[in-house]
């Protein structure tokens, strides 16, 4: 892993994991708890890949592990976060650009119920029964509407921190207006590109208008 990858994505899940202890886990929603670590694992998987992926998931569920309050053996959630960071750089495209915003939606969906029931699973092997209390289709639900809700807001924002880092040709060709990329903006209007599409197409139509106005006039002159 390069220098500015390891750095930008130690404190992403740094300032996540501050995020989600010290103010999502306080709010004492319903259910599960809005996974701030999560989403910030899925974003960067979905930028580096399959192999980046499982080590930033690897750490950040060891940290979260470690990090009070944590009530349960230390590497159950550092598993968990491996195997999807993993599963979901599998989801990256190989030119890395998402036209759509149904792609990390989609993997954002699959991670939430696949942790929380990789998490379960584990925990069911080693004698915890926490699940079985507060009821799994009950977490299942919750996590999944908490971590949809937050994804816009999040998702896109560290994907794109992720491409500027390293000067990803893709970040560079969506600043200059020219790429395709979902992290530029998924909720303007789907995606956010179509109407940057529109604009483009707009401003083409009216610099030929203006130039056709300038050549009448130019050739109304001569005569």
């Amino acid at each position: 892993m390069k220098f500015n990858r390891i750095l930008l994505s130690a404190t992403l899940i740094v300032v996540a994991l501050v995020v989600q202890v010290s103010v999502l886990a306080r709010l004492q929603l319903p259910g599960a708890v809005p996974d701030l670590v999560l989403l910030t694992v899925v974003a960067l998987a979905l930028v580096h890949g399959p192999v980046t992926g499982s080590l930033v998931g690897f750490s950040a569920g060891l940290l979260a592990d470690l990090a009070p309050p944590a009530d349960h053996a230390a590497g159950r959630y550092a598993l968990v976060l491996c195997v999807v960071g993993y599963l979901v750089g599998l989801v990256r495209p190989e030119n890395g650009r998402f036209t759509s915003a149904v792609g990390p939606m989609a993997a954002v969906v699959g991670a939430a119920v696949g942790s929380t029931l990789l998490y379960a699973g584990v925990g069911a092997l080693v004698g915890d029964t926490a699940a079985r209390h507060v009821g799994l289709g009950s977490l299942l639900f919750t996590a999944v509407i908490y971590d949809l809700l937050l994804a816009p807001f999040t998702v896109p924002l560290i994907m794109a921190l992720a491409r500027r880092a390293e000067n990803d040709p893709v970040a560079d060709a969506t600043g200059a207006g020219g790429g395709a990329d979902v992290s530029s903006g998924w909720l303007s209007s789907g995606t956010g590109l179509r109407i940057g599409t529109q604009r483009g197409g707009l401003r083409v139509k009216s610099a030929r208008g203006r130039a056709t106005r300038a050549g009448r006039i130019k050739g109304v002159k001569r005569l």
